[in-house]
């Protein structure tokens, strides 16, 4: 007996369009707005900064060729079918975990279409105290993260009590 997508975690797919958008006109801006390594400073310690990221996280196999490009695509679609099973098969109630899963979701979808797209994913956010930069990203990587540390925090969280079907 299937159940209706509104009583699934799958109510909560509006998210992963809001971040898709968001990490799509963001980088769009930037393609339009800089030149590959042109900086611009932002807020103290945060520049803006057009960077390209053959790789994955940190720039991990960047230098390898081009077929880390298709693994780390693969590994995206990979993780997007598992989230959504996960999301089909949990309640629209647990809207901490439905919000992580879209979150993490619309980031891998947004790095996904730039690897296809462009070959490489756009990262502009740089990130610095003093001469110690972190490595550069953007707002799919951040939301990847925000939802990564949203599950961790859940796992931490007291369980709800569920209520049988007598009452007690």
């Amino acid at each position: 007996m299937s159940r209706p997508i509104s009583s699934t975690g799958l109510r909560w797919l509006w998210l992963v369009v809001v971040v898709l958008a968001l990490d799509f006109f963001s980088k769009q801006w930037i393609l339009s707005n800089f030149v590959l390594g042109q900086t611009q400073p932002l807020f103290p310690s945060i520049n803006l900064y057009y960077a390209r990221n053959y790789g994955a996280a940190f720039s991990f196999l960047a230098d390898h060729g081009g077929w880390q490009r298709w693994f780390f695509a693969g590994i995206a679609v990979a993780i997007v079918a598992v989230l959504l099973v996960m999301m089909y098969r949990s309640s629209a109630q647990q809207k901490l975990n439905n919000i992580a899963y879209a979150f993490i979701i619309g980031g891998a979808i947004g790095n996904l279409f730039d690897r296809l797209w462009h070959g490489f994913v756009v990262d502009f956010i740089d990130f610095y105290i003093g001469n110690w930069h972190y490595p550069t990203f953007n707002l799919a990587d951040s939301f990847i993260c925000v939802g990564a540390a949203m599950i961790v925090l859940e796992g931490f969280l007291p369980a709800k009590k569920s209520v049988n079907s007598e009452g007690k």
